[in-house]
């Protein structure tokens, strides 16, 4: 049987209401793409997704295609055909902007501050969730209808070199933003420098293509980075295209626009300033209006464990358990030291930072360093890993269930606490005995 051509798929994806991969989602006159696994075939979930109401399903194996041509499309390579498609779309979308959004850390709040701000004036598609991946970028793509909306923002996470220059060629952005370049997937980019080589391909294409690119100047390395690029908007320095100016970073950040507008977001933490600056850059230029910009940017409040000031029965939580690298531990170990509250009453529980490779034990060990320094009343630390963070007046525990059962029989009660781990760790479970 022979493929499906990109343009034919193209004319049937136009008939259905939108693309699933997972046969767990409604599959209400979808466009199925039968993706393979490292422990599952796609095709073999196929006929399941038409049961439940695909219209048609991309599979990569021709003599179930063959069986219904109606109701199949036969491509040697599902996810390949879903990027090509993607791409396909993206040429019909025209002028029609896209922000690309990556960086170590920061991306998924600074996309969502952006999806607020760029609301008030304009409508906006943008990354769900964490669909910042090689499925999820064409996904992202493929949401976008240019009867609908005016913008979209794409958020583009990469853990090695390449990638988002991958992202980049179908995704085709006209406008870019890096939050910041910091230790995140050492391993997979072959250390810190190999991730500033990485994050700076969104830059290098838009210098290629005449896009324009926000560039964070209080990043180490991105000001002189961003010079690749002629187009660019700068903060949020003095000086800058838009400057911003950080007045509080606890309990709440509160900031100064570039008119002198205040702010007071709802997130916590001076690294978070950052973020909320890069929104309001975007969104200047975009042409939102100054007492928008304040109004979504105070009116943001997180509900994804990233930044989320909690107010449990007992103790306040800065829940910022998503993910975690050495780059955005330090940054909140540090917004934990600013507090005022009483030292004593000062909480870090944290956990294994993932994908770290050969630089894991020295960056686990340099952690214990840097919270030895701390004045913290209680430091627990959870995960083979962070055995190397430990120092003396820390407690260790081996596995999450360690941590949960010294909680329970150990309350806390009146204590500001940090919450901080690698996503495969989950310590937001821990939440219940907080």
């Amino acid at each position: 049987m022979s493929p499906i051509s990109i343009p034919e798929l193209y004319a049937r994806f136009r008939q259905c209401r939108s693309v699933s991969t997972d046969t767990r989602q409604a599959q209400d006159q979808t466009l199925f793409v039968a993706l393979n696994g490292p422990s599952f075939r796609g095709a073999d979930f196929a006929p399941q997704a038409l049961a439940q109401g695909a219209r048609l399903a991309l599979v990569d194996d021709a003599a179930l295609a063959a069986t219904d041509a109606e109701r199949y499309a036969y491509v040697p390579d599902t996810l390949l055909a879903l990027q090509q498609l993607a791409h396909h779309h993206r040429r019909q979308l025209g002028a029609l902007p896209v922000l690309a959004v990556t960086g170590s850390n920061g991306k998924t709040t600074t996309k969502e501050l952006l999806h607020a701000v760029l609301s008030r004036r304009y409508r906006v598609q943008y990354t769900r969730g964490n669909l910042n991946n090689h499925i999820g970028v064409p996904l992202t793509l493929l949401s976008i209808d240019a009867a609908q909306h005016d913008l979209a923002v794409v958020e583009m996470g990469a853990n090695h070199q390449g990638e988002i220059e991958s992202y980049c060629q179908y995704a085709e952005p006209t406008h870019g933003l890096i939050t910041n370049i910091g230790k995140a997937h050492l391993e997979g980019f072959g250390g810190a420098e190999g991730v500033a080589k990485g994050k700076t391909e969104l830059f290098r294409y838009l210098a290629a293509t005449g896009g324009t690119a926000f560039v964070n100047t209080q990043d180490t390395r991105l000001p002189a980075l961003g010079e690749l690029v002629p187009q660019r908007v700068t903060y949020p320095s003095p000086g800058d295209t838009y400057p911003a100016e950080l007045v509080a970073a606890a309990p709440r950040v509160e900031l100064r626009l570039f008119d002198g507008t205040p702010v007071q977001a709802a997130i916590t933490g001076a690294y978070n300033f950052l973020n909320l600056a890069a929104a309001a850059a975007v969104g200047a230029h975009f042409g939102v209006s100054t007492a928008d910009i304040a109004a979504a940017l105070a009116g943001y409040d997180p509900q994804n464990n990233r930044s989320q000031l909690v107010r449990t029965e007992r103790n306040e939580v800065i829940l910022d358990a998503y993910n975690a690298n050495p780059s955005s531990m330090a940054a909140a170990i540090a917004s934990l030291a600013a507090r005022p509250a009483p030292v004593a009453g000062k909480v870090a529980i944290l956990a294994d930072m993932f994908e770290l490779g050969d630089e894991s034990a020295a960056e686990h060990h340099a952690l214990g360093e840097l919270l030895a320094r701390q004045e913290f009343g209680t430091v627990l630390l959870i995960g083979e890993e962070m055995q190397r963070a430990q120092r003396p007046g820390f407690r260790h525990f081996a596995t999450k269930a360690q941590a949960a059962h010294w909680l329970r029989e150990h309350p806390l009660a009146g204590r500001l606490i940090l919450v901080k781990g690698s996503r495969g760790m989950g310590l937001e479970t821990l939440m219940e005995l907080l």
